[in-house]
């Protein structure tokens, strides 16, 4: 099990202690179908990785192998990995082990300066944004945002970490700093938290610091792109102080809850685009080019406008309570299966794992349109269900899993077709974003 994968426990203390801060003092900080689809699209990214990661990493161990300058310069020194702590009797002595130390703080702050060009690029670069906007397009802003990420990002971003594997830093010590660094930025993702202390608001990213990231105001767009050091952003001249309480989210807002449709609209915006474009030169910008930046054929380019919280209107359609307990129940035992799948998906045939991670996806996309209040919804679900209950009826008759879990399979799907049944006749919305 991996670092972020370790950390999933002590993710969802925080998120429960930030839901009891936020009924005690700011009750309009969390919304269940803000939450499920914040959570939906961390799933789906952390399945996602499973895969990704073969290529991402794959890429960088081949780099740091045979293009490391260290191949080519004797003279250069390796990047001490070994423990840089050790134990010294009894507790709680310690030694300390200082080339290793200072190698792995060294490799730590190169990671976040790589992070902080990679995190930048993906504002500047509308293809790169394509995959980032997942990450902003929720308009609240509390610690399960931090968990809404793409499951596309990571087949771009890895280009930014190879000077790090020309430099010969060990892929072992990369993907533990690059994951400690993800963690860190968990926490500063709430309002619960103000400005910190002079020092530490000078030098660390915090949670004031990265709510001006997810402004939509636009003196905060594009701004404070750290992700552990706010250093990095004084020093590239992209830093902004928390002035007023920003508004969150996109200047396109997504509106829908549909994590597929979340991971994919802008690339599919793209596409459109760029077969409407005139010429290659234009193709190609609207590609590689600034966000919302449009040939004079497809009209004006976007323009930021001014926003506030007071007239800002939220994604919020409404839903009845039993179809919203039916989301909610749904929900809780898809993510359920989807944490036992990340526990045993190294030990899974890669058929089985991606089936599974399909149905997973599926499933939450399903979620997504319920709370949307989808007709699309109701036929998805019905099929998914029909499936679950032949695909655990299967199982039960050839004995590959044991009768009670197959049984209790059969039962779950058997009422949650009959609860969806019952109240499928009000999933009647034809104008939200599509399924895709």
């Amino acid at each position: 099990m991996d670092i972020i994968q370790a950390s999933i426990p002590l993710f969802f203390l925080l998120i429960a202690l930030e839901l009891a801060w936020s009924r005690w003092r700011a009750p309009h900080v969390l919304r269940l179908n803000d939450a499920i689809s914040d959570l939906s699209l961390g799933v789906i990214s952390q399945l996602a990785g499973v895969f990704t990661k073969f290529f991402s990493i794959g890429i960088y161990i081949l780099a740091e192998r045979h293009l490391a300058a260290q191949r080519f310069v004797e003279a250069l020194p390796h990047w001490p990995e070994r423990q840089p702590f050790g134990a010294a009797g009894a507790f709680p002595g310690f030694t300390v082990d200082m080339p290793a130390l200072l190698s792995w703080a060294a490799v730590f702050v190169l990671v976040d300066l790589a992070y902080y060009f990679s995190h930048r690029y993906a504002h500047e670069v509308n293809i790169l944004w394509a995959g980032h906007v997942v990450h902003h397009s929720s308009e609240e802003y509390n610690l399960p945002v931090a968990l809404r990420q793409s499951a596309l990002h990571g087949l771009m971003s890895w280009v930014f970490y190879i000077p790090l594997a020309l430099a010969g830093v060990p892929w072992r010590m990369f993907v533990a700093c690059n994951a400690i660094n993800l963690v860190y930025q968990f926490w500063i993702h709430t309002r619960a938290v103000g400005r910190l202390g002079r020092w530490t608001e000078a030098v660390m990213n915090t949670p004031s610091h990265h709510r001006v990231h997810h402004g939509v105001n636009p003196e905060y767009q594009d701004r404070n792109y750290a992700g552990v050091f706010i250093v990095w952003d004084k020093l590239f001249g992209t830093f902004t102080a928390e002035a007023q309480e920003p508004v969150y989210g996109i200047t396109k807002p997504l509106r829908s809850w549909n994590p597929l449709w979340a991971n994919v609209h802008v690339f599919v915006q793209i596409a459109r685009d760029a077969w409407r474009a005139e010429g290659w030169r234009h193709k190609l910008r609207i590609v590689f080019g600034r966000p919302g930046w449009q040939p004079p054929e497809l009209g004006e380019s976007e323009r930021p406008g001014e926003v506030s919280a007071a007239t800002f209107e939220k994604y919020d359609p409404p839903v009845r309570a039993p179809l919203a307990w039916y989301g909610f129940t749904q929900f809780t035992v898809t993510l359920a299966a989807a944490v036992v799948l990340l526990g045993r998906a190294d030990s899974l045939p890669v058929v089985q794992s991606a089936s599974a991670a399909f149905y997973v996806a599926i499933a939450l996309a399903g979620v997504g349109g319920v709370f949307e209040g989808a007709r699309w919804a109701a036929t998805l679900e019905t099929a998914r269900l029909v499936v679950l209950a032949g695909v655990a009826g299967v199982l039960l008759a050839t004995g590959v899993v044991p009768a009670t879990a197959a049984g209790a399979a059969i039962l779950f799907a058997l009422a949650s077709l009959g609860v969806l049944t019952r109240y499928r006749a009000e999933l009647t919305r034809t104008e939200l974003a599509p399924m895709m």
